[in-house]
Order: structure tokens, then sequence, then C-alpha cells
């Protein structure tokens, strides 16, 4: 039982990384570098929702 659920962690690590390469390969470089600026949007956003600023 182990080994089916290592094989089927391994499958998905391999679609997802898969699914990545082709994210990034098919795209431009502006809309990686994009995607890549999201979490750093959020984390500046997330200083306006701060509900102690009064």
């Amino acid at each position: 039982m182990t080994w089916f659920i290592f094989a089927g962690d391994m499958l998905v690590m391999a679609f997802m990384a898969a699914l990545a390469v082709w994210v990034l390969w098919g795209g431009s470089k502006e809309a990686a570098d994009e995607a890549a600026r999201i979490p750093l949007k959020d984390e500046l956003d997330s200083s306006k929702d701060d509900p102690s600023d009064g």
C-alpha cells in the first residue's frame, strides 16, 4: 500500500512539474513575470485590508 501511495504521489508531482514547464515555455516572459508578481501585489494590498488602521 505504501508503494501505491508513493507512486501516485510521484505521478502527481510529475504532472505538476510538466504543467509548470508547459505554461512557462508556452507563455511570454512578460506573462511569466506578471504571474510571479501576484504574491507580491497581494502582500502590498493586504495593508489596505487591515482593520486596525482605523
